[in-house]
């Protein structure tokens, strides 16, 4: 028997926690309100009926002024009532929401870090602390409201037929016509509509925001027609979609609901046209012109209580929209904890036949990769762009979880390990390197919360970050980003490596390190590096060759598979693609420009057949780019 899925609400409410209760009392209380609302109507029934009765001797109708009263005192009851139930609503909403933020902030640090990769932190943030934010209006107001006017609905169809049935269905008609028409925009084939909207709007905002932080390379490379057009045609299908709910779905409906509600009294007229005459010759003229007032005044109400569910209905959609983008966090995969977590035996790296495939993509990352970086060695990975390096050195941390094969670490699988303890193991230093708005302090703690200010101050100055400490205003308790204070690429990568450093971890991931740096902030990274790997187990993947070069091994990765393993020395005796790629490397380092020279020592010499095919193209390029812009010249 399949499993009954939850509902929307009952998924939201789960997340109030104890606050439920005060949910449940607020919609109680809102009934309450919406029916102590409806007794003024009576009075005025009551007063009318008085001086209808008395007429032209008003003097005689003695009660009206005990009837103004007591719908004076009701109102003000209403709205206490209606006031203590959003009192309740709007605390359970503040807490469920909360609750929201905080669920998917633990869940989120359960998940591989690799899914960050694939999830942009704007997108978490839209997904988690916005759509957090659009179910308080349903909990707070929108419930409230479809309860309350659910109450006034059937007090409504009581008071309708108590005095006259037939004018009771004739304002009866309003609210039938209204609900009709609220559901061909809300409900069957159009239900979806609302969630292709909300998709449409997030696409819109993440190409903003993406084409926005993209404006300096923009304006470099003068693209901006070329790259507004994604920007631009998010909007179109934005806008498509709004044009198409607005107007083709709810403009006519939407202009017959508005009508019904606020016509209410159009339907009341002709019954009571056909009506009167009847009344006349049976002597209740004076009754049925009492109940005519009582049904005149009330189909007010019919307006307000419809316009109340149409306005809880859309708040109900956006709910359900919201909590969907929601699910999306909390369902993203956690990793797995062992029930008898391993420790590991030592700093040793193990790749076993490792295979991994990113979702959704049709070839592998890594094809049947297998080597092992022994206690305190140096380790390379290098080869060309896209062949698997990166996403190697993400499989020792579980960033991601292999397909099949195993890496170990210390002998025991990193699956079968204790995530905090293999946290513990492994110290990263990426090349984009992303500091906290925060103090250099507070930055460098991050790897090491308990340690002191000695121990940080140890850190940066091993990390040759002396020079920044001196130029600052507070030294390493100036903040980061506050106030005009900004560091470099390069220096940011120094206080990075005071991190890792401070983490003392047995096992260090480089990678490409030094991409941004400036000749003078390499030196001083170089010098932390040494710092930093001594005595340890190194994993460094680089594209600058020359880095390598004293690394105890280096492992040449091209489509996802080890092709070559060995030292700097052996591998040139090789002649296979690091050699070829050490000779691409040495021409690029050693080509410059002399004045007058021929285009052949300007240009460098045309790349070889032999080459690896995507340097080789590269280089071609550059060559007959280099000899069109010295004819020029």
């Amino acid at each position: 028997m399949k499993e009954k899925k939850p509902s929307k609400l009952s998924v939201l409410l789960g997340y109030a926690g104890s606050y439920k209760k005060l949910t449940f009392l607020g919609l109680a209380l809102s009934a309450v309100a919406m029916i102590l609302g409806m007794v003024p109507y009576i009075c005025i029934w009551l007063a009318a009926r008085d001086l209808i009765a008395v007429a032209p001797d008003w003097t005689q109708a003695v009660g009206v002024g005990r009837y103004g009263w007591l719908a004076f005192a009701f109102a003000v009851a209403g709205i206490a009532v209606y006031f203590a139930a959003l009192m309740c609503t709007h605390l359970a909403a503040f807490r469920t929401a909360s609750n929201i933020r905080k669920q998917g902030v633990a869940h989120l640090m359960k998940t591989p870090l690799g899914f960050f990769d694939a999830n942009a932190s704007g997108l978490l943030r839209n997904r988690l602390d916005g759509a957090a934010s659009e179910t308080e209006t349903l909990l707070a107001h929108n419930l409230a409201d479809i309860v309350g006017s659910a109450a006034m609905v059937l007090a409504m169809l009581a008071l309708m037929f108590v005095f006259d049935w037939r004018m009771g269905a004739a304002c009866l008609i309003a609210a039938v016509v209204s609900v009709t028409a609220m559901f061909s925009m809300m409900g069957g084939k159009n239900a979806g509509l609302m969630a292709e909207y909300q998709a449409a709007q997030d696409l819109m905002s993440k190409a903003g925001t993406e084409y926005v932080r993209g404006i300096p390379v923009v304006k470099v490379f003068q693209q901006t027609v070329y790259s507004f057009k994604a920007f631009r045609q998010a909007i179109e299908d934005y806008s498509a979609k709004a044009e198409h709910y607005q107007g083709d779905v709810c403009r006519v409906p939407q202009a017959i609901n508005l009508t019904a509600t606020e016509g209410a009294f159009v339907f009341l007229v002709p019954v009571a046209l056909l009506l009167a005459p009847g009344e006349l010759r049976n002597g209740n003229f004076a009754t049925f012109l009492t109940d005519f007032v009582f049904y005149a005044v009330f189909s007010a109400i019919v307006s307000t209580a419809l316009a109340r569910i149409l306005f809880a209905a859309s708040g109900m959609m956006l709910a359900s929209t919201a909590l969907n983008r929601i699910a999306q966090v909390m369902n993203a995969p956690t990793l797995t904890v062992p029930d008898d977590p391993q420790t590991p035996k030592d700093n040793s790296v193990a790749f076993k036949d490792v295979h991994f495939t990113y979702d959704g993509a049709q070839l592998p990352a890594l094809d049947g990769v297998s080597f092992r970086v022994e206690p305190s060695q140096t380790v390379a990975l290098v080869g060309p762009s896209g062949g698997g390096k990166t996403t190697a050195a993400s499989l020792i941390p579980r960033f991601w979880d292999v397909s099949s094969g195993t890496v170990e670490v210390g002998g025991v699988d990193v699956r079968q390990t204790d995530p905090h303890v293999l946290m513990d193991q492994v110290a990263f230093v990426f090349q984009n390197t992303r500091l906290f708005k925060a103090s250099i302090l507070e930055n460098v703690r991050a790897s090491r919360p308990d340690a002191s200010r000695e121990d940080v101050q140890a850190a940066l100055s091993a990390a040759q970050c002396d020079d920044i400490l001196e130029k600052l205003p507070d030294g390493m308790d100036t903040v980061i980003g506050a106030e005009g204070t900004h560091l470099s690429g390069g220096e940011q990568q120094r206080v990075a490596l005071a991190r890792a450093i401070l983490k003392d971890a047995p096992i260090v991931v480089l990678d490409e390190a030094t991409a941004f740096a400036d000749p003078e902030n390499e030196a001083l990274i170089q010098k932390a590096f040494a710092r930093l790997t001594e005595g340890r187990t190194v994993i460094m993947i680089a594209h600058r060759l020359s880095t390598v070069v004293g690394a105890d091994r280096i492992v040449v990765l091209d489509a996802g598979r080890v092709v070559e393993q060995g030292a700097h020395e052996e591998l040139l005796k090789a002649d296979g693609l690091y050699a070829r790629m050490w000779a691409d490397y040495q021409q690029a380092v050693q080509w410059k420009i002399h004045q007058g020279a021929p285009r052949s020592e300007l240009c460098g010499e045309r790349a070889s057949s032999g080459m690896n095919e995507l340097l080789s193209r590269r280089e071609s390029e550059r060559y007959e780019a280099c000899e069109k812009d010295t004819e020029v010249n």
